[in-house]
């Protein structure tokens, strides 16, 4: 049974029993849940049913939802089961029905329809627990009994393994699972259900939602009934395919092993020959499917939140796909596979494939930058040892060396053994913590400190940091714990001044860290008796407490002292000028566009802010202006600006603004501007007292972000009114060039453009003269030779596509026919694009469709065309130098196989 036919019988299953059949939900959250980066389970999109905060569309529901969990990354490829990205079935019942319903359902379906013998069917039940005070779950029992299931096939498994609860506190309760008795041949007669083997596969989960867990004093909880009984199960797809295919893992089933043939294909290895092969082409099999639905899904690489997660993904695949020595541009193939896959059933996945390949493409040339940058700063940190006469490097900066830059721990092994090096600690032990770390974002929002910070341990016995950056920029205060910092550059060469880097944690700190799309604070620590001084250059989130990043420029900082931190004024300022102009902003395009419009990411620094907005087409210059102008009304206002302490159900009731990516507890900080008639937002960053210390609000500019996400960049105070005074001196200097008064430009430069247009058709009405004005013999002499083969790749200065071809066809004359040819042009606005290449070159590689589509990758379009010619176009005019040496890379890599 084919993965596809699976889905739909389970669904028809439950839409003839009265279930509602429902889409699958981004993998992105909705704006009304901020509690995790990403989805995580079928009923993650469905939690305001189950917590009564919205009344669902049927009392009945099902779905195939994609979910992503990173909680196992590490996993993915040393086993044949575990994934980051897969589909999950459910059904659900909000207070309709309960266990003996929800038991009976999945005994007709495992039987009935998919076919499974009565006797490999085996479930466990709760089996109960003290310190909650419940007993076993008989009820659920008696349940499978009076379905036929023999008692000894009922196993009763602890908390661990058959309590679900999404948190310390809300709905929980016990659950039943259903696994597959694969036989003694996959283990020993011992083995049962919820243990660690292969014979038993689980194969769905019922969860009886039926308590409420709320904490109390001391560690302990109390449970609740709920006043309506709730069903929530998961059977996964990708493993029920596996069962009815009979394969030994999901990587042969109908959806995965398209792919494991592509890497067998682009790497001539053979999967099933040797653990390494195995290992890479599972990991690149899952990662390229999980990449290709977050970037469809609207998630772009970053070092922050989902982006981070995105990009780990990423370069672990790109790793993989290095170390079997795959040819550039490898994952867009797989992106390609993906889509010819899974495209049916996923119309995203099409409907956004440029822009999917796009940051494919960019992140796979990336990565192998960050792959010289890490090769490089490990080469000083070798030398550097050596020097002092060490044998080892400590294992916290090989932890950095990969969890901040990305730069493979197995590759920084081995290049240390290379250079008779050790490595001081335990690696392994770091990871796990990163693992841990993974686990609790999976239930946390990620809108904290960027993970960088995550990689320098805990402050375990110590008492966090206070922070009382709303109250002051001046604190005095004690140093708690001094630290070096291994993972940080060399001096100066982030911009900060050269010195010892320490990290440093004070008892009480007016540095803000990096939250909300704000950044941290920058300042300084001066020692009590002038003796000392450091410059705080970053702060950076451990575990739910934070360290300060510091460079020591007089003296030394230690345990005990007392020192005055003092945050940098003018860089505060500007930064909360920006932050509230963002409010602003916010509020400004739900005016001018409707309350559609959600957050959907910020940077907000001294320098400008950076807004990112649910959108589905550019703005015109008409609603442009109108945001601006709305802004600068409300600054113009002097509207006071108030953060208020209030509960979360109070802020909601205001109508306050959930940002994206956060979390907020049952009381929250909300800041409100004027009477709160236009803007209310939860937010724990730092705001001007009034409107009007914003100054002035200025538009940079209006561009896409993703799929259905646009992006404002602006500027606010004294960087606006720079910007406006750089126009106004702009505008001077092309009236005096143009003999024109500043206010009479606009017209001089309408005439200009009117007469260029009349030159260029005046051109083009003379045909194939206008690729005379490109100089033949001068791009003969660019010509390379690559593997015995002739190259060309440039740009021409010609009025159109027509005129671009010409020039291909002389040149191709001139330089001989066993040669490959990109030309690159702009005109009005447009990039244009022609290849060509000899069949001689075909049979080695390289294909112009190939080529020319590389290309136009670059400048933001497409095309396409046979193997020995094709042409295309662009939107970007300015990336045509990028998209003509992306071409040449991607023909000398084709040359290279």
């Amino acid at each position: 049974m084919k993965t596809d036919e699976i889905r739909e019988r389970y669904l028809g299953f439950f839409e003839a029993r009265g279930h509602l059949r429902i889409p699958s939900a981004s993998l992105v959250p909705s704006a009304h849940d901020p509690s995790a980066l990403l989805t995580v389970a079928g009923m993650h999109p469905l939690k305001p049913y189950f917590l009564a905060e919205e009344a669902p569309p049927s009392p009945r529901l099902t779905s195939c939802q994609k979910v992503f969990r990173t909680v196992d990354i590490d996993n993915v490829g040393n086993t044949a089961r575990h994934l980051t990205f897969f589909e999950m079935l459910g059904n659900f019942s909000f207070g309709d029905y309960f266990k003996r319903e929800a038991t009976a359902f999945a005994w007709e379906l495992s039987r009935e329809v998919f076919g499974l013998a009565e006797q490999d069917i085996w479930v466990t039940v709760f089996a109960g627990d003290e310190a909650l005070g419940l007993g076993p779950d008989e009820e659920a029992i008696q349940c499978w009994l009076d379905l036929g299931v023999a008692r000894e096939r009922i196993v009763e498994c602890p908390r661990s393994e058959n309590f679900w609860q999404a948190g310390p506190s809300g709905p929980c309760g016990p659950c039943s699972e259903l696994y597959l008795d694969r036989g003694v041949g996959y283990g020993s007669e011992s083995d049962l259900p919820g243990g660690e083997n292969e014979r038993f596969l689980e194969y769905w989960n019922l969860v009886f939602m039926q308590y409420d867990q709320q904490q109390q004093g001391g560690g302990t909880s109390t449970l609740t009934p709920l006043p309506g009984n709730n069903i929530d199960t998961g059977l996964g797809l990708n493993r029920m395919a596996a069962i009815l295919q009979d394969k030994q893992s999901v990587f042969e089933t109908d959806q995965f092993q398209p792919l494991i043939e592509l890497g067998e294909e682009l790497s001539g290895r053979r999967y099933g020959t040797d653990f390494d092969t195995d290992r890479a082409l599972r990991i690149l099999t899952d990662h390229t499917r999980a990449m290709t639905f977050l970037t469809a899904d609207g998630v772009v690489p970053s070092n922050e939140d989902r982006g981070y997660v995105l990009r780990r993904v990423m370069r672990r695949a790109i790793q993989q796909g290095l170390a079997l020595g795959l040819a550039p541009g490898f994952l867009v193939r797989y992106a390609e596979r993906v889509r010819e896959i899974m495209g049916a059933s996923y119309p995203e996945l099409t409907e956004q494939a440029s822009s999917t390949d796009m940051w494919l493409s960019s992140e796979e040339e990336q990565f192998g930058r960050t792959l010289e940058q890490g090769m490089a700063t490990l080469q000083t940190r070798i030398e550097e040892t050596r020097e002092a006469g060490g044998a080892s490097v400590p294992a916290a900066f090989v932890f950095a060396q990969y969890d901040t830059h990305g730069f493979p721990i197995e590759m920084t092994t081995e290049l240390l053994a290379e250079a008779g090096l050790s490595i001081d600690g335990d690696v392994d032990a770091l990871m796990e913590e990163q693992r841990a770390r993974s686990r609790a974002a999976s239930a946390t929002a990620g809108a904290g400190a960027r993970p960088a910070g995550e990689g320098f341990g805990s402050l375990e016995g110590t008492t966090p940091t206070e922070f009382t950056g709303y109250e002051t920029e001046e604190q005095r205060t004690t140093v708690v714990a001094v630290m070096d910092d291994e993972a940080a550059p060399e001096g100066g060469q982030d911009g900060s001044p050269a010195g010892a880097r320490r990290l440093v944690k004070i008892a009480e700190s007016p540095f803000y860290l990096a939250g909300g799309g704000q950044i941290s604070d920058v300042g300084t620590i001066e020692c009590a008796d002038g003796d000392c001084r450091a410059h705080v250059w970053d702060v950076l989130r451990v575990g739910q407490d934070r360290v300060l990043r510091v460079v020591v420029q007089e003296g030394e900082l230690h345990e005990g002292e007392p020192v005055l931190a003092r945050v940098d004024h003018r860089t505060r300022h500007a930064t909360e000028a920006n932050h509230t102009a963002t409010h602003l902003l916010q509020a400004a395009l739900r005016k001018q566009l409707g309350a559609h419009v959600r957050q959907a990411g910020s940077y907000v620094g001294p320098d400008k802010l950076r807004f990112d907005f649910s959108h589905g087409s550019a703005l015109t210059p008409e609603e442009l202006r109108g945001v601006e102008d709305t802004v600068n009304d409300w600054i113009a206002q002097n509207d006071p600006v108030r953060p208020i302490t209030t509960t979360l159900e109070e802020a909601k009731r205001l109508g306050a603004m959930a940002l994206f990516g956060e979390k907020y507890g049952d009381v929250v900080r909300m800041v409100e501007v004027g009477d709160g008639n236009y803007s209310r937002e939860l937010c724990g960053g730092t705001h001007v007292r009034s409107t009007a210390e914003i100054g002035v609000f200025r538009v940079l500019s209006e561009t896409s972000s993703s799929a259905n996400v646009r992006r404002i960049e602006a500027v606010t105070g004294p960087e606006a009114v720079a910007l406006l005074r750089s126009h106004d001196r702009l505008l001077n200097e092309i009236g005096a060039e143009l003999r024109s008064r500043a206010e009479d430009v606009p017209g001089a430069v309408q005439a200009l453009a009117q007469e260029r247009k009349r030159l260029e058709k005046q051109l083009k009405s003379s045909g194939s003269n206008g690729a005379r004005g490109a100089d033949i013999d001068a791009l003969a002499g660019q010509v390379q030779d690559v593997g015995g083969a002739r190259v060309l790749a440039a740009a021409v200065d010609v009025p159109d596509a027509k005129a671009l071809l010409d020039v291909a066809d002389r040149v191709k004359g001139r330089i001989g026919e066993d040669a490959a040819i990109l030309l690159g042009s702009t005109a009005e606005g447009r990039v244009h694009l022609v290849a060509s290449v000899a069949p001689a070159l075909v049979e080695r590689g390289v294909k112009a469709g190939a080529v020319v589509k590389v290309a136009a990758g670059v400048v933001g379009g497409g095309g396409g065309g046979r193997d020995t010619m094709a042409q295309a176009g662009g939107r970007d005019p300015e990336k045509l130098g990028e998209a003509i040496e992306a071409a040449r890379e991607a023909i000398e890599a084709a040359l290279a196989r």
